[in-house]
């Protein structure tokens, strides 16, 4: 059940919340029709939901959710069954995961079969036999599905363009952004709500992470071209190189996906700052609940703090409900311009060296991007044999980097390993050890927890000292100290303040992200009042926008106060 007032998912008939009634959260399945050999959309709840609206004839369960698979993947799976070219040219074909319909047949392909396939040959083979691949038999099926489906495409549109008016009835349109991705589903928001709200001068943010497939690319200038009233900004991370960071602290992880902040979060959050400043937006993405496990504890509509990335935003998915047929269903419908790369069996198209792609996805990459997929393969194995890995190209080959976690066998992981000692002399002070210079950076990382000032320090010592912002009463001083083993080190001591050890933790939080800060971004986006910036080398927090929230030093939000710390930690 859904509350549209609330915009939450419930189980009961009544919003616990807001005591309206909720609304029934519309469960589809597939069905196929042997006769017109296409899918068909069925309601759980609708009445002779056996039969195909076309022909009248009797439909049976196919699965949960399907894809088209279009002609460029239809000739490569001839190709590894061994079968002669073209030969399911006439034949509709879909798919699911590694199962594929041929005429409504499944026909399961094992991770085996992509693992030995002979990529050169392929790539050869694909090449000769690509000219007479057609489009013919695959458009007349695509006709007929979405004749037979008209009613599932109508009722999505209007549901569609309803909560697109409620979510954006409080925001000004000028304040409103559609987050484009290159990849199918935003594709759909963006034209959804274009349509919706009858505007398409609004402004779209590409997050260019620099690791796209090059047909995403080629696809994002399309649309841009094709959408000239449009706003179209590209958010990039031009101060970071992918290759240079993994070398640091390893390749990104399924839990761990530091890419995610500093190639697409955090340029993307510094394009927001630069459009709006401290104003409120509302994001309209291209989120479904059935992508994912993770993605569908989401809300449809969410501001809350823990679920938000970039919390200058409400975010909000028309398509939430959506499952991969029906954007899929639309798209035919609407005649809407596509990324290529799903043609040639991608199902989905973020980053091509994910570490969340699967087999499939990896040995597409081999066939179509075949230099970067090999560079891709060799760093991974020298990583591993960097780390100790005693079988370094299995590990790779079996996936198994995929689920590394922290930073064992890595340099970098020294970083975060905070090192202090009790000052003898005075209570509650800790001498912290620095990787490097104490400077400016490290003193405006106390902005957090009060006002700071140079003026009442004792100046022999280069005392600064940071105040209650309220009461003006001294609670941290801060001064370099030469201590024996320390090559950079500062004492810090807390004075009256209530708890000592809960003020020292979260000063603690600050000295990581001093010794061990790799421009991940996660802090700026973190930062609702939009205080904190990266520029350079430089870690800055200004202290005229910082309104103490202490969001950037709890755990909370960021373990151990800093992202390396989840990242780099060893066991």
């Amino acid at each position: 059940m859904w509350c549209k007032n609330c915009n939450i998912e419930t189980n009961e008939e009544i919003c616990p919340i807001c005591q309206q009634k909720t609304d029934e959260v519309v469960s589809v399945e597939v069905f196929w029709c042997d006769k017109c050999n296409i899918p068909i959309i069925v309601e759980l709840n609708q009445a002779n939901k056996n039969v195909c609206p076309i022909c009248g004839h009797n439909i049976k369960f196919l699965a949960t959710d399907i894809r088209p698979v279009f002609p460029e993947e239809r000739l490569l799976l001839e190709l590894l069954l061994k079968k002669e070219p073209h030969i399911y040219l006439k034949e509709s074909i879909w798919a699911s995961n590694n199962r594929y319909y041929i005429q409504g047949k499944p026909i399961v392909m094992s991770n085996q079969i992509y693992q030995e396939a002979n990529i050169d040959k392929l790539i050869v083979q694909l090449e000769e036999y690509k000219n007479n691949n057609s489009y013919e038999y695959f458009n007349h099926y695509v006709y007929k599905f979405i004749d037979a489906n008209k009613n599932r495409l109508y009722y999505l549109k209007d549901e569609a363009y309803s909560f697109i008016h409620e979510a954006s009835k409080n925001f000004a349109e000028e304040h409103i952004v559609l987050s484009f991705s290159g990849g199918k589903d935003s594709t759909v928001t963006a034209d959804l709500v274009i349509k919706a709200l009858s505007n398409p001068s609004l402004v779209h943010i590409f997050g260019d992470t620099t690791l796209e497939f090059p047909l995403t690319i080629e696809y994002a200038n399309r649309y841009r071209q094709n959408h000239l009233n449009a706003i179209f900004q590209i958010a990039r991370n031009n101060e970071q190189n992918f290759m240079d960071v993994c070398k640091d602290i390893g390749p990104p992880a399924r839990m761990m996906r530091w890419c995610c902040s500093m190639f697409k979060t955090g340029p993307i959050t510094r394009v927001i700052n630069s459009l709006y400043r401290n104003q409120r937006i509302l994001t309209f993405y291209g989120v479904r609940r059935a992508e994912s496990v993770s993605r569908s504890k989401y809300n449809r509509i969410e501001d809350d703090a823990e679920s938000v990335k970039i919390q200058q935003q409400t975010v909000a998915s028309p398509i939430f409900f959506w499952k991969d047929i029906d954007i899929w269903l639309y798209i035919f419908y609407e005649g809407i311009d596509f990324n290529d790369a799903y043609r040639l069996g991608y199902d989905r198209v973020g980053c091509w060296c994910c570490p969340n792609n699967n087999i499939r996805a990896q040995f597409l990459s081999k066939i179509y991007m075949p230099e970067q997929s090999a560079e891709w393969r060799n760093f991974l194995i020298n990583f591993a044999r960097q780390i100790g890995k005693p079988d370094a190209e299995n590990y790779v080959d079996n996936g198994m980097w995929k689920a590394r976690q922290g930073g064992n066998g890595l340099r970098s992981a020294n970083d975060i390993k905070l090192k202090f000692s009790n000052c003898t002399s005075e209570e509650f002070a800790k001498i912290y050890q620095l990787t490097h210079e104490m400077n400016d950076d490290l003193i405006g990382m106390l902005s957090p927890f009060g006002e700071i000032t140079h003026d009442l320090g004792q100046k022999l010592l280069n005392e600064v000292i940071v105040l209650d912002k309220h009461t003006k009463v001294p609670i941290i001083s801060i001064q370099p100290f030469g201590k024996e083993g320390y090559e950079y080190s500062v004492k810090i001591k807390t004075m009256n303040v209530s708890d000592h050890d809960n003020l020292q933790r979260m000063i603690g939080y600050q000295i990581r992200k001093f010794n061990a800060c790799r421009k991940c971004l996660k802090c700026e986006s973190l930062c609702q009042a939009g205080a904190i910036s990266i520029k350079g080398d430089s870690y800055q927090i200004n202290e005229n926008k910082c309104i103490q929230c202490k969001m950037c030093v709890s755990s909370k939000y960021l373990s151990g106060g800093c992202m390396m710390d989840k990242y780099l930690r060893t066991k």
